[in-house]
């Protein structure tokens, strides 16, 4: 008979979940032991609850949910950040965490990782506060709780938090078992048969009426698993849409129907704000996040006249509210309701590559590294955006066919891109990862090499070392702030330190030695690469003073009189 760990990793098997990141501890050794049992299932210890986190964020990107597991307390408190990220990303990520045995919870015995005053659960809410379920697991209601925290993760997409005592971890498992199917085919909710048809027909008369429609879709579908169904009601609708910086890289930015990056002032090209503001209809797959990157300091302008939203289980069309209607019943409805049309909108103008110009003797700077880093990429890349200084750079530049971005622009937390890259490129084996890092946000969680030496992790790693926090000293004062100096690392030795083996790694300082490294990159698709690309500190230059005022409203507003 299955004990209560043994079960409980083997739902997370049903739903295709093949690595579990974390640390191993005290109080989680029965679900370690159910994990290294498994042979279906592979433990992934980091060396850090917090690099776990970040990696299981990663992992959750691709796969569509993940497995994280600590101890009590310490661990747990430990993937705080990492969870809060996860959830305003919308991914559904498990945290199981061992806790202490119930003999030595209702005896209020002092253990560590607690205050010691016989208390259990003073920090719980803390987790809580990251997820959408909290499951404290008996072997009697075991069953009901992993399919409620299942059902709740998958249909919200956010973090489920599991509480599992050791002891009961090893207790048989009392119920009716389910056993249900793969994340690829699970429907995470009905639709109601009068909305969903009175959606789809609002939506589709107001299509049909339209002359310049313009489609807004955001990461949300990914994480419902609609990309594809949303490429193909894109081309079969030859619909124009944009993505704003929170939704960079899903799809495919090669399509002609593509116009560019919709960000209110800082759209790119310049045009794409006046041909979204000036569509006599838009509609947005996922709410656009009032945030400021996202939204260009705030200046997005969509009209509530001629809006659409689509969010995960409801519609709104103007004033209409239609609610049980799932994004993918939707999608499905349209696709069959629609035929395709003809563009009488605007045309954007065209969004270039970047040109990459300077000779092999030149330093290197920002604007002659990111063109070679876009005619590096090639279809089935991932590339992993780090937050910092290259994050605007990297969301401003057009992809090639086939090639996927994430980033985390809304939590941005920096340090979250080197964990979360090899949580990707673990679920990714057959693409080719390639991570862009300051070396601020590097210092952060660089030990997450040594696991991805470990376990033969394979990504393209360039690290820009420009000896601060350049991202920093961009939006405040001139001169030089100490407080923003980090410390001097030789990075390109990193990984033979850390354990890594075979990695190509060098520094590179002149455009010259950059295109020489990239070639051996292009040249050795089966080898890891970590590359010192070192960036003049003098480019990290405030913002005008116009600029910093939109992003930090510190000045008192100047009214005009009448």
């Amino acid at each position: 008979m299955l004990t209560v760990s043994e079960y409980l990793v083997q739902r997370f098997v049903d739903l295709g979940i093949d690595k579990a990141f974390g640390i191993p501890g005290d109080f989680p050794f029965p679900i370690l032991d159910a994990i290294e049992a498994s042979d279906d299932l592979q433990w992934i210890g980091c060396v850090s609850e917090l690099n776990a986190a970040y990696s299981a964020d990663g992992y959750a990107r691709m796969r569509g949910a993940s497995f994280l597991c600590t101890t009590y307390g310490v661990g747990e408190l430990s993937t705080i950040n990492g969870l809060m990220g996860s959830k305003a990303h919308r991914l559904p990520v498990f945290i199981v965490v061992g806790s202490p045995c119930r003999r030595i919870v209702h005896q209020k015995l002092s253990t560590y990782h607690t205050f010691g005053d016989g208390n259990y659960g003073d920090h719980e809410h803390i987790i809580e506060s990251a997820c959408c379920v909290k499951a404290i697991l008996t072997a009697e209601n075991a069953v009901e709780e992993i399919e409620r925290a299942i059902r709740m993760a998958l249909s919200k997409c956010e973090p489920a938090y599991i509480l599992l005592p050791q002891d009961v971890g090893l207790m048989p498992v009392s119920g009716t078992k389910y056993y249900r199917e793969n994340l690829s085919s699970l429907r995470r909710m009905k639709s109601s048969g009068a909305e969903l048809d009175a959606a789809a027909n609002t939506i589709a008369d107001k299509l049909n009426a339209s002359s310049s429609p313009v489609l807004l879709p955001s990461t949300l579908c990914a994480r419902l698993g609609l990309s594809s169904k949303i490429e193909r009601l894109i081309n079969q609708l030859n619909l124009p849409f944009a993505v704003a910086p929170l939704n960079k890289g899903f799809l495919d930015e090669s399509s002609p129907q593509f116009l560019g990056m919709y960000s209110g002032i800082e759209s790119t090209p310049k045009g794409v704000q006046q041909i979204v503001e000036s569509a006599d209809l838009i509609i947005e797959l996922g709410s656009q996040v009032n945030e400021h990157v996202n939204t260009g300091f705030w200046t997005s302008r969509i009209p509530s006249s001629n809006h659409i939203c689509i969010h995960d289980f409801w519609v709104q069309v103007g004033d209409h509210i239609f609610v049980d209607v799932a994004m993918e019943d939707l999608v499905d409805r349209l696709i069959v309701l629609l035929s395709g049309r003809i563009n009488e909108g605007p045309i954007c103008e065209t969004y270039e590559f970047l040109p990459s110009g300077g000779g092999p003797s030149e330093k290197i700077s920002s604007k002659a590294f990111y063109p070679r880093l876009q005619n590096m990429l090639k279809s089935g890349d991932i590339l992993v955006i780090e937050a910092g200084s290259c994050e605007i750079p990297l969301l401003s530049m057009k992809l090639h066919k086939g090639v996927r971005a994430e980033a985390q622009v809304l939590w941005s937390s920096i340090g979250w891109a080197g964990p979360a890259a090899m949580g990707i490129a673990m679920e990714n084996p057959s693409r080719r990862t390639v991570l862009v890092s300051g070396d601020g946000a590097h210092q952060e969680t660089m030990g997450t090499i040594a696991t991805m030496g470990f376990h033969d992790v394979k990504p393209v790693i360039f690290i820009l070392n420009n000896g601060t926090y350049g991202c920093e000293n961009t939006i405040w004062k001139p001169g030089r702030n100490q407080y923003n100096d980090i410390a001097s690392i030789k990075y390109s030795r990193l990984p033979e330190v850390l354990g890594c083996k075979a990695w190509h790694c060098r520094q590179v300082a002149t455009l010259g030695e950059l295109e020489d490294a990239i070639k051996h990159i292009s040249n050795n698709p089966s080898q890891a690469a970590y590359i010192e690309v070192m960036i003049p500190s003098s480019e990290n230059v405030p913002l005008p003073k116009e600029a910093l005022d939109m992003l930090f409203k510190l000045e008192t507003p100047s009214v005009s009189k009448a």
